[in-house]
C-alpha cells in the first residue's frame, strides 16, 4: 500500500508500521533520547536494589499540610536567588539556582510548573515518594537562558517550580513501569490509578527515578516528573491543552470500563498519528495504554479511600500551592473530588 498525505492514509500507514515493529520486537526511544545520558538517567540494575520502596504509610492524611507539602514551611526556597547553570534537557526551560541559605534548587518554567507542584502534593499525601516542590514568583541574579528567555525578563520569573531532593537522596537510575519489584501489588496499582486521577499521560520510563536514601538505606521509586497533568488524557496537538488546562481537564474521561473485578481508566490515552510528532512517539505512547487498564477494583478502591481522607480545604491548598488562578481552583477541586468519589464507591 502506498502512503499519501490524507489523514486516513497516514493513520493506516502508521498502524501498519506499528504492527511491523511489534512483530520484529524493535524497541523505540522517545523524542529527546539523543540527549547524552548520565548514570542517573539510565535504567537501574535490578541487582542494585537491595531495599526498594514505592509507598509508605502516610499517617494522618487529614492532618497533612498540602500547601507547604513534604518540604514544609521551614524548608521552602528563600530569596535572594543566584543563577548557577542552565539545564538543556527536556522540553521546558530549566536551570539551577542557590538560595540565601546556600540550598540548590532546580527551577522549571513553562506550562508544567504549576501542575507539577500540585501533583506532587497529592502523591505525597497518600504515601508515594515525591520531591520537595514549591511554586514561586522570584528574581534571579545573573540569570542567563538560551531557552525561555522570554519567560524571564530582567531575571524575573513567574509561577516557577523550585525543586530539590530531600536530604540524603542520590539518584541512581530510572525504573520501568513494566519491570519493577512492585508489579501486581496494591501499591503499584494504586500509583497507576493516581496517574489517572491527575491525568498524567507522559508516563515514559525516563520520567521515573530511583533514589538511594542514605538515612533509611532504602531505594525509593517515584514518578519524578509529573508536570504533564491536569489537562488532556494524552498527548495533544495543542500543547496548551495537555498540561494545567481547566477546560480539557473537566471534559476529559476518567473511568472507561468496569467489570466485577477490574477497571480501566482513560489515562494514558494513545495519540492519533496526527497528534504524535513522529512515528517513534506514536508507537511509544500507544504502548503505554496498558498502565491505565485492567486494574483490580479492590486496589482502585483502596487508593480512593486514602484520597477520600483529604478535606476540601486540603485539596484547595494543593492547587493554591501550584499558584493556579484563584477563579479556577474550586473547579479543579470539583473534578478531583468527583473522581475520588467514583473510586471510593467502586
Amino acid at each position: 500500500m502506498k502512503c499519501n498525505r490524507s489523514v486516513l492514509s497516514l493513520a493506516m500507514c502508521a498502524g501498519l508500521v506499528v504492527e511491523a515493529l511489534s512483530l520484529f520486537g524493535q524497541q523505540t526511544q522517545p523524542q529527546g533520547s539523543q540527549v547524552k545520558q548520565v548514570d542517573g538517567d539510565k535504567p537501574v540494575d535490578r541487582a542494585r536494589l537491595h531495599n526498594p520502596a514505592l509507598w509508605h504509610d502516610p499517617g494522618r492524611i487529614a492532618e497533612s499540610n498540602l500547601y507547604f507539602g513534604q518540604g514544609g514551611e521551614n524548608n521552602q526556597p528563600v530569596p535572594p536567588f543566584k543563577f548557577e547553570s542552565e539545564d538543556i534537557a527536556g522540553t521546558n526551560p530549566k536551570f539551577n539556582v542557590r538560595d540565601s541559605h546556600g540550598t540548590k534548587w532546580r527551577v522549571k518554567l513553562g506550562d508544567e510548573a504549576r501542575p507539577e507542584v500540585t501533583a506532587s502534593r497529592l502523591l505525597w499525601a497518600v504515601g508515594y515518594y515525591a520531591d520537595d516542590d514549591y511554586s514561586l514568583d522570584a528574581d534571579v541574579q545573573g540569570l542567563q537562558l538560551t531557552r525561555g528567555a522570554d519567560m524571564a525578563s530582567d531575571g524575573h520569573i513567574v509561577d516557577a517550580r523550585f525543586e530539590k531532593k530531600p536530604e540524603g537522596q542520590k539518584k541512581i537510575g530510572t525504573w520501568s513501569w513494566k519491570d519493577n519489584p512492585f508489579t501486581g501489588t496494591k501499591e503499584f496499582n494504586g500509583l497507576r490509578v493516581m496517574m489517572a486521577v491527575i491525568n498524567n499521560w507522559d508516563l515514559k520510563d525516563e520520567n521515573n527515578g530511583v533514589y538511594e536514601e542514605s538515612i533509611s538505606g532504602k531505594d525509593l521509586l517515584l514518578v519524578a516528573d509529573v508536570g504533564a497533568t491536569f489537562g488532556t488524557n494524552g498527548l495533544s496537538w495543542s500543547k496548551g491543552r495537555s498540561k494545567g488546562d481547566l477546560d480539557t481537564f473537566k471534559k476529559s474521561k476518567f473511568i472507561t470500563r468496569k467489570t466485577e473485578a477490574e477497571v480501566d481508566f482513560a489515562t494514558p490515552a494513545a495519540p492519533t498519528p496526527i497528534e504524535a510528532p513522529n512515528l517513534k512517539q506514536y508507537v511509544m505512547r500507544r504502548e503505554l495504554k496498558w498502565i491505565g487498564h485492567n486494574i483490580p477494583i479492590a486496589d482502585a478502591r483502596w487508593i480512593g479511600l486514602l484520597l477520600k481522607q483529604l478535606s476540601h480545604e486540603q485539596l484547595i491548598d494543593a492547587f493554591r500551592a501550584g499558584q493556579f488562578p484563584p477563579e479556577e481552583i474550586e473547579k479543579y477541586v470539583g473534578v478531583v473530588e468527583s473522581r475520588i468519589r467514583e473510586l471510593a464507591e467502586l
